[in-house]
């Protein structure tokens, strides 16, 4: 049986003493391919972020990737980061540089120096993702679905153990969302762990997998139909 990657006890998050989300808990398995679905402010992205550190928690636990959440230091953060896949609804590619650049400056900043080295890996990820002769284009001269399929591919680029994706689809119409979520199967099976918020049930139904429902504050296993 895969062993445990993300593990969350007893989580409550608050802001501004407005409590988001209470008594989550939560076990994903090395290879899940994991839903979370929710009404917008249910909390969906709020544990999302929270699985990489970028909102605090006051009360509860963490695991995940071998880090202990409640007491990483502020240094190892980018640490623990490296080894998750961040996708998010809005691209989020820099609009100054082709898409090489964007796909380059990711590795650099995490440490990769070899020019040959960095060439191959970004050949890779984009091969993986099914886009061919972008390197030099800009953000803005690719379709919706294609930047966000480059987003996938900056997200794979330092061998993520987890991907969190924040409605990955939200932005696309529905033949290039079912072509994201194909995309990403095939990364999960290769044997990434996937964890997608997301409001759009069609492709849940069209991809079914373990599916966790926030409903006031709390969140629960249940079957799309």
């Amino acid at each position: 049986m895969s062993k445990s990657i993300i593990s969350i006890s007893k989580l409550h998050i608050s802001y501004h003493n407005n409590e988001i989300l209470k008594n989550i808990n939560l076990e994903v398995r090395e290879g899940d391919f994991i839903y979370l679905i929710g009404e917008t402010g249910s909390g969906k992205s709020s544990l999302l972020k929270s699985l990489y550190k970028g909102v605090d928690f006051q009360i509860g636990n963490i695991q995940i990737a071998d880090y202990d959440l409640s007491k990483i230091k502020n240094r190892n953060i980018a640490y623990l980061r490296r080894k998750l896949g961040i996708i998010f609804q809005d691209f989020q590619l820099l609009s100054d540089r082709n898409i090489y650049k964007n796909l380059e400056f990711v590795l650099r900043s995490t440490g990769w120096k070899d020019k040959h080295k960095i060439k191959e890996r970004i050949a890779e990820v984009l091969n993986t993702v099914h886009l061919k002769k972008v390197e030099k284009k800009m953000p803005f001269e690719l379709s919706g679905g294609e930047q966000q399929r480059v987003s996938i591919a900056r997200a794979l680029l330092n061998h993520p153990k987890i991907i969190l994706a924040d409605e990955p689809t939200g932005n696309l119409d529905p033949e290039k969302s079912k072509s994201i979520i194909e995309t990403m199967k095939e990364i999960n099976q290769n044997g990434t762990t996937i964890v997608i918020a997301t409001h759009d049930y069609s492709i849940i139904k069209n991809f079914p997998s373990k599916t966790y429902r926030f409903h006031d504050k709390e969140i629960k296993e249940v079957l799309v139909s």
